[in-house]
Formats: C-alpha cells, structure tokens, sequence
C-alpha cells in the first residue's frame, strides 16, 4: 500500500475517559479584564460579559439555552476535554490566547468589508516587513482556497504545475487544483518530500506538445509533508531552475514558520530572497483559528482580487482573518508558536528513539515525528492517543507537535508507547 494520509480505525479512536466524566469549563471572569500586548502593538483590554441570546444546538427540536450557561451542557463540550493534547496534527490544537484576545479587539464596532478594514489594510505593511516591500497579502479562508488560488495565478489554463508526490496540492486536497482550478498536477516520487532541478525534469518537458498540459509551474512544500525542510540555497536554486526554463514557482507555507525557525533564518531567505514567485502562507497550523494568505512576490503577477473571489475565497468580515495575522507576524508569535513546537517535536523523537524496537524512520526537522512501531503496538496505543498511520506496510505514523503541547504531554506518550512496546 502506498505511503500517505491513512488512519487506522483504531488509531484515530476516542481514548479511554470515565464514562460520565464532564469536563469542567472555566468561564472568564466579567470582572477580570483579560490584558495582552501582543504583535497588534498596542495593550488590549477586554473585559467579558454575560451572554444572552438564542443558541442552537444539535437537538434543533428542543427549545435552546439563552445565556452563555449552554456551554456546559452541550454534548460536544462534554465529550471534549480541554485537558487532553493529541499528536494527530498541529490543527488539532485550538488558538493561542493573544489571537482569541485579538480577535476579541477586532470585533468592537463597525469595519468595512471585503478587505477595506484597517485591519487588512495595516497587514500589508506587516507583510511587508517580514517579505519585502513589493509584497501582497491575500487573506483567505483556508490552505487549498490559497493553494488553489494561488496556483491559478501562475497559470494559463491549459498549464501544469510539477510537484512532490508527497505534496497535499496532488494528494491531499480531494483534486481540487484539477477539479476547481482546472490545472493538470504532474507529481514525481521523491525520497523525502523535496524537489531538486533534477526531480523537476522528470516532468519538465513537452513544451509546444498539444496534447500535453504544459508544465508552467512548480510547487514545494515548506517544511515538507515528511517534515523536511529545504535550506535556502535549496529553494534558490529550484527558482532558478524553474525560471530558466519559463516555470514560475509557489511554496505551499502552510508550516512556513516552522522551517524558518528549524533554520534560524528569516522568512524572506527561502522565500523572496530565493526567487519565490507566490507563497500559501499558513496560519492555522501556528496558532490561528483559520485562515491562510495567498501572498504575492513577484510583480508581475496580478489580478489576485478576481480568482480569490471566483474562488470563493472572499471573506465578508475580513478584519476578522487579518486581525490574527497581524496578532501573529506584528510581533515573535509566530516564531514563539514554531520554535515551541519544533522543540516538542524533538523531544519526543528523543524519547521515542531510546525504546528499544522502535526506530525514527525521518529527519526530524520541523514539528513532525514519523516512527516505526510494530502493528499491534499501533493498535493498542491508538486506543489511548491520537495519530496518523502514514504506512500500514511499514507501520510508519506520524505525530505532530503543536505551539500548546507541552513537555508533560510528550512525556506522557513516550511512556505509553514504552509500556506497549513491553506487552
């Protein structure tokens, strides 16, 4: 079976709780005001307040709660313990507390839509600051709206874009580059996740065939599907490869913070120093709630305002996106969130090379571990943690850290896995 996205029913079942356990829920204080100085540059304090108003709930036919009180009785919430941190993947994690308390900011008084928000507005000059001057943000709901619109503005429509086929534009987002965009992926196998010159010419060529979707475009992961990451001079010569040859390049960044704090470089280094063209930039991996930006470097690429919104990728409240970018980028967040879950990642690779029978089947480079565990043990354990099965041949998984796993958390698991390894 091929290596990918696959998840043992065992795997991704619920771990064992008490079974009229309920999590206790902490409502903020009305009187506690909640302060932060986050990346928005200014002091935020917000004071909540009781809640009134219909909520719906799952049980349309029953009457719902009208105060903020509905909270601790839907079943959602009491199957959901805040408590318990997975290593399934980093959007498992909820938001950091300086985006929620941004977001809290945002959401006093009347914005323009569509973009015209001062939030959207100041976003570019961030952007600017960390991708140089002639940068374009784009914000979008989510990664493939980005990847989608993204890959529609490099090309024509009978263009083809070449990638790893590790790449979640060719494996993981349902066909959508295809389907939707209507761009041919042309994927070639690689033994980490990364291209390289001579990868690309695998499938950089037919040019002036009519019958062959033409291969204007290049696509790499940072840091990879694999957790992998390209250094600089890496991506820089992909760009110029790419260029010589009339393909322009995209970086799929939904873990662009990642790599940049795995190499201790700025974010422009691999991205507008190298030569990249249009970047995906993630946010949901590192904190936010949701929301990507489709960001611009090359100037000669245009028109962004029309494919975002054929793509449906127009939000209506914009400043509600925006605002936890600039939350994000405005300071270190970012790179606070990144470092952290790097760290935790190796950490628990630590941890998990030192069980005798278990092997670390990856560099581990960013915040993803991939392990070689035994098939039963793989079973047993998924009915106490979450986590991805990336190889049932091998029984290869994958465990991702995120900006809120903590040391006790890695802990936890690396004794878990010793004691199956032990039965």
């Amino acid at each position: 079976m091929a290596a990918g996205w696959k998840s043992s029913p065992s795997a991704y079942s619920t771990p064992n709780r008490a079974a009229n356990s309920s999590p206790t829920v902490v409502l903020p204080d009305p009187d506690t005001p909640i302060t932060t100085t986050s990346g928005l540059g200014r002091s935020v304090n917000w004071a909540p307040r009781s809640i009134s108003g219909s909520v719906y709930g799952i049980d349309r036919g029953r009457p719902p709660p009208r105060t903020v009180a509905w909270v601790e009785t839907t079943d959602a919430i009491r199957r959901h313990n805040p408590a318990v941190r997975e290593f399934a993947s980093d959007n498992w994690a909820g938001a950091h507390p300086e985006i929620l308390a941004a977001l809290a900011l945002a959401n006093g008084g009347h914005q323009p839509p569509y973009g015209a928000d001062d939030y959207t507005v100041a976003l570019q000059r961030i952007f600017a600051g960390h991708f140089g001057e002639t940068a374009r943000a784009y914000p979008v709901f989510s990664g493939t709206g980005a990847n989608i619109v993204a890959l529609q503005a490099l090309l024509p429509r009978w263009g083809a874009v070449i990638t790893a086929e590790t790449a979640h534009i060719f494996g993981d987002e349902c066909g959508a580059a295809e389907k939707v965009a209507g761009i041919k992926v042309y994927p070639v196998p690689t033994p980490d996740g990364k291209l390289t010159p001579e990868l690309i010419d695998r499938q950089a060529w037919g040019w002036g065939n009519e019958r062959r979707a033409q291969p204007l475009a290049v696509s790499i992961t940072q840091s990879t599907e694999q957790g992998t990451c390209y250094t600089a001079e890496e991506i820089q010569a992909i760009c110029a490869h790419a260029h010589e040859r009339g393909m322009l390049v995209h970086v799929d960044g939904a873990r662009l913070a990642n790599a940049a704090a795995s190499l201790g470089v700025p974010l422009r280094a691999f991205t507008t120093d190298a030569g990249v063209d249009i970047v995906s930039f993630g946010g949901t991996k590192n904190g936010l709630i949701l929301g990507e930006v489709v960001l611009v470097l090359a100037e000669h690429i245009h028109d962004i305002e029309y494919l975002r919104m054929l793509s449906t990728q127009l939000a209506s409240k914009m400043r509600f996106v925006s605002v936890q970018f600039e939350a994000l980028l405005g300071g270190d967040l970012w790179l606070r969130n990144a470092t952290h879950a790097n760290a935790m990642a190796a950490r628990l690779a630590a941890g998990v090379r030192a069980i005798d029978g278990v092997g670390i089947a990856r560099p581990v480079e960013s915040n993803a571990v991939f392990a070689l565990l035994p098939r039963p043990v793989i079973e047993r354990l998924g009915k106490r943690h979450r986590f991805h099965v990336w190889d049932e041949d091998t029984g290869e998984v994958r465990l991702m850290c995120s900006f809120d796993t903590t040391p006790d958390d890695v802990d936890a698991f690396v004794a878990a896995l010793d004691e199956e390894m032990r039965s």
